[in-house]
């Protein structure tokens, strides 16, 4: 190995440290996004910067061609990539992603890009060996390219909105491609509605990733059990409810290889999804007492008849996703998903559930006499302006997220109030449809 023979450039040098202080980059180098650059991107896929393509969350800021054009030049783009990068941000804006929740927890959840079509093979995507992994400048750049624009478009920065405990590898990069050639069975677009030759982003919240591996089972039912016995995290069930672990629509990833095993079976994509969710079953013994009560009480709130029973990975069979990528071998990944805590789907037995807990929390911040509002969604407890005065706050001033016990109540009851407004809508609509 040799170093680089090419001439020192201090002027890029002063960049990286420029940007690296303003806070535009993830840590690592990035391409000056200069205006020579930015508007040969926005020229080659003639795109009018100042046209507004989304209101991107957290922080609710218009996200223009120009913008979404930064980032992907600091990411490293090609000017071809642009209209997936900004598919792909346009998607995660969608109100059922509930990014505001997915880039504000705790948690890890973060986003994974899905890129299917034509557009795949005209952009040099990989597909097979080590799709997860580095070395193709397609994959790599279109998927950082997003996260720098949740980033610096979106305020999903670490410590300020993004208050992610551990965080994960996939908040530098996690983009991949389907690959259709190689696959028995439709695509992941067309499976949900697309012609095959359409060209598609499909965002997907990942809490990380499992690998699987089974190099002896040769049987679509024996296959389908270790897949299934590979998704059931504990972890996962304390804040999902309702009979579920985790939440959204879990993403199974799948070789070639292992796609035509179940295919010689007598298995469509379908049959096979329905092969996993029938064996992923996890018995409630399994859990912690303290899990199993908490279980217990949403499935009581929300007048399930099987208080008693199993959780599962997802309501039916049919959410869950199963995409072949990837290439020689048998190694296949589990993307655990997350729902966040937005009440979503329009389920009664979702607010029924989200009603009670906040019954219980009440009585425990009357018990205790909590005074503090901090939410893993930063726009409830006005995080950025908290921030903001903490950071010039003197030892005598009062500290900002202090509300008081009452003001935590209300904080409550007003969510309170609203899911069951939402319970009263979705129950009306149940009754209309019904007759």
């Amino acid at each position: 190995m040799d170093v680089w023979h090419g001439s020192n450039d201090a002027a890029w040098d002063n960049a990286q440290e420029e940007l690296f202080a303003i806070g535009m980059t993830d840590g690592l180098p990035v391409t000056p996004p200069t205006r020579e650059r930015v508007d040969a991107m926005l020229k080659h896929c003639g795109f009018d910067g100042a046209e507004v393509v989304t209101m991107l969350p957290p922080a609710f800021e218009e996200a223009t061609w120009r913008d979404i054009a930064i980032n992907a030049v600091m990411a490293g783009c090609l000017p071809a990539y642009l209209p997936v990068v900004g598919a792909a941000v346009d998607a995660l804006a969608a109100p059922e992603f509930n990014l505001i929740g997915v880039a504000t927890t705790t948690g890890s959840a973060w986003p994974v890009v899905i890129v299917n079509g034509p557009i795949v093979a005209e952009l040099g995507m990989n597909v097979e060996g080590n799709v997860l992994g580095p070395g193709n400048r397609a994959n790599a750049a279109i998927g950082r390219a997003v996260n720098l624009a949740l980033r610096n478009i979106g305020g999903a920065k670490p410590g300020e909105l993004d208050m992610a405990t551990l965080g994960q590898p996939a908040k530098y990069t996690c983009c991949f491609a389907e690959n259709e050639a190689s696959s028995p069975w439709p695509a992941l677009h067309v499976e949900r509605g697309f012609d095959k030759d359409s060209n598609v982003v499909t965002i997907v919240g990942i809490a990380g990733s499992v690998e699987i591996v089974d190099s002896v089972s040769n049987t679509p039912e024996d296959l389908a059990q270790t897949y299934a016995q590979s998704m059931l995290i504990a972890g996962s069930a304390g804040g999902g409810g309702f009979g579920l672990l985790g939440g959204g629509e879990p993403l199974l990833l799948v070789p070639p290889e292992i796609a035509n095993t179940f295919q010689r079976g007598g298995c469509s994509k379908a049959q096979a999804k329905a092969l996993i969710w029938e064996r992923a079953v996890l018995p409630l013994e399994r859990l912690s007492p303290a899990i199993r009560e908490h279980q217990f009480t949403l499935r009581v709130a929300a007048e399930d008849g099987t208080v008693d029973g199993p959780l599962r990975i997802a309501r039916n069979a049919d959410d869950l996703m199963i995409v072949v990528t990837g290439g020689v071998g048998i190694k296949a990944a589990y993307m655990p998903t997350w729902g966040g805590t937005t009440i979503q789907g329009g389920r009664p037995e979702t607010y029924a559930a989200y009603i009670a807990s906040a019954d219980r929390y009440r009585d425990i911040v009357k018990k205790s006499g909590a005074d503090i509002v901090l939410s893993n969604h930063t726009a409830y407890d006005n995080t950025p302006a908290n921030v903001t005065k903490l950071a010039t706050r003197k030892p005598a001033d009062p500290n900002p997220y202090v509300v008081g016990n009452d003001a935590v109540l209300r904080y409550i009851t007003t969510a309170e109030e609203c899911a069951k407004a939402g319970y009263l809508a979705v129950t009306k609509v149940a009754g209309q449809s019904s007759r």
